[in-house]
């Protein structure tokens, strides 16, 4: 087990991500001494000004490093992870939408990339055993809810089987397997969370809050899959993160972890709340063709990180208004993020689906 403070080393892959860099913020900000390396090849959802913060903050800065490179080149992580206690890994192509259009960058990080942290994870591990150093590494596979497939009734646990439904989730999928596979052939310390729907500041604006809100801002019309009924647990990112921090210092070797959200909703009642909060009528909203395999509900059962001590601080109103409140102060962040290929994928993406929309109905 690693608990961060002082002293400890954590290199943390995909960290300028959405929830990698709550993350980084969260355990710098806990100014324990921990240091962070961050290992982070920046596609189009990895974003070096969600660090900003970090890289403004002097004593943050000095405990920080941050290094452009790819999880699935050994030349690059082999080092870093020499130099780590820990190493927790957010990197993931993320986005089911794209992994429907671009199947194979998702399976190149998902799958190639952990294996190479975990080759490199069992070299440390290796080097540990044999007293070259002083600490055997562990590592955090952060995985995701959409695993378990959709969920008709009741909710998944944490030894049910995985059935994934999208390129993203057997990625997904794919990089636990091989990781619990590790542990168990090598002995390698692995850890595994599952999160659900997750939500707040630094959200890349292709995702179903921070589109519909930067859509809503410009009057832009809003495109709402289907009926609109599919049903999500909303966890906040700061309690994704934290529930991460907390599993990394205390879970059990092999364990896997539910991290479920603070309520379930329908996309439609999400959409509904969001219109409220930027005053903005439903007329905006239209009807657009389903996604392909688009998974109905997923619920998860945490009574198992319950039991390791963490509970989720966030409530989802609360969170919400936060979290549109943060788009309207912040809209030069998202624009930017709005950039490079933003434009032909939103066309390949709702182009077609727009031009033959049909406003939404308003009484489900």
């Amino acid at each position: 087990m690693t608990a961060p403070g002082p002293g400890v080393h954590l290199l943390v892959a995909g960290g300028a991500g959405f929830i990698g860099s709550c993350f980084v913020r969260d355990v710098l900000g806990r100014r324990d001494g921990t240091r962070i390396t961050v290992l982070d090849k920046l596609t189009y959802a990895g974003n070096r000004a969600n660090l900003g913060e970090v890289e403004a903050d002097h004593e943050m800065a000095s405990r920080f490093a941050f290094v452009r490179g790819d999880i699935a080149d050994p030349v690059a992580v082999t080092p870093l992870a020499g130099a780590a206690d820990a190493i927790v890994n957010f990197a993931a192509e993320s986005h089911v939408d794209r992994s429907i259009l671009e199947p194979a960058a998702f399976l190149k990080t998902g799958v190639d990339g952990v294996h190479v942290l975990l080759e490199a994870l069992r070299g440390e591990t290796d080097r540990a055993r044999s007293g070259e150093r002083a600490t055997t590494p562990r590592l955090v596979q952060v995985s995701t809810d959409e695993v378990y497939g959709s969920i008709d009734e009741g909710k998944a646990v944490e030894s049910d089987a995985l059935a994934p439904r999208s390129p993203y989730a057997a990625a997904k999928a794919a990089g636990e397997l091989l990781a619990r596979a590790y542990h168990v052939t090598y002995g390698l310390d692995v850890v595994i969370t599952r999160g659900s729907n997750t939500y707040g500041p630094f959200h890349h604006p292709e995702k179903l809050i921070p589109l519909f809100v930067t859509n809503a801002l410009d009057d832009l019309p809003l495109p709402l899959y289907g009926d609109g009924l599919q049903r999500r647990d909303w966890l906040h990112v700061t309690d994704h993160a934290g529930a991460i921090v907390h599993v990394l210092a205390h879970g059990a070797a092999g364990g896997v972890y539910n991290v479920p959200g603070s309520v379930e909703l329908t996309n439609r009642e999400v959409v509904l709340r969001l219109l409220a909060l930027l005053d903005k009528p439903w007329s905006l909203v239209r009807s657009v063709a389903d996604r392909p395999g688009h998974d109905r509900r997923y619920a998860m059962d945490g009574r198992r990180l319950g039991e390791l001590g963490w509970a989720n601080r966030v409530g989802f109103d609360e969170g919400l208004a936060q979290t549109v409140g943060w788009y309207r102060d912040h809209e030069s962040w998202w624009r930017a993020a709005r950039g490079g290929d933003w434009d032909a994928y939103y066309a390949r993406q709702y182009a077609e689906r727009l031009a033959t929309s049909a406003p939404a109905e308003h009484d489900r």
